[in-house]
């Protein structure tokens, strides 16, 4: 599967394309500027993970600077 995403500060254009891409048998979801971050966030959150246990209380003190 890929995915082709699309950005205009036009809503008037967003809507056209979608109707395009569902008259050619394509999936559509417009996204929000919400929407967007999320997505960022989940990637930065899935590239950051290294399967490894962190101590929660150490980490805490470290971020305490203790």
């Amino acid at each position: 599967m890929e995915t082709l995403l699309l950005q205009s500060p036009n809503k008037k254009d967003i809507k056209i394309l979608a109707e395009l891409a569902k008259k050619i048998g394509l999936s559509t979801k417009i996204l929000n500027h919400d929407g967007l971050e999320d997505i960022a966030l989940a990637n930065a959150m899935k590239k950051a993970r290294t399967g490894k246990y962190v101590n929660t209380n150490n980490y805490l003190k470290k971020l305490k600077g203790k």
